[in-house]
């Protein structure tokens, strides 16, 4: 048996889908605005954050826990911590190899314009 609309109270425990979403008001803010489903998301972290400042972050936030008396909260802390260490490592290693790739090419680009200069002098 279908459940018709104007029969909704014999129903009422039931959840039927398009009813529900309209009560809660739900269809006016998903009609053509989208941006609004945003709100409704899991908030984005600053991806921007530097590793480094992470890393100060959550070994402070885990002495607090440890000075509290929670060693399985500074646990999980200090396992943060350490994760971002590693990741910021990762990070000026990257950084370096970037330099001394840079500093080869400026040295192989002084090297052949020097034997350039060279041979056009001959």
């Amino acid at each position: 048996m279908k459940n018709y609309r104007n029969h909704y109270k014999k129903n009422r425990f039931r959840n039927n889908g398009d009813r529900s979403f309209k009560r809660n008001g739900g269809h006016q803010k998903f009609d053509n605005n989208y941006s609004d489903l945003n709100e409704f998301k899991r908030k984005k972290l600053n991806r921007n954050i530097n590793a480094s400042k992470l890393v100060e972050k959550y070994t402070t936030l885990a002495k607090e826990a440890l000075s509290n008396g929670d060693k399985i909260l500074s646990e999980n802390y200090y396992q943060h911590a350490d994760h971002f260490s590693r990741i910021n490592e990762k990070q000026n290693s990257i950084k370096q190899e970037q330099k001394n790739n840079e500093n080869q090419n400026t040295l192989q680009t002084k090297e052949t314009e020097n034997q350039n200069e060279y041979l056009e002098i001959k």
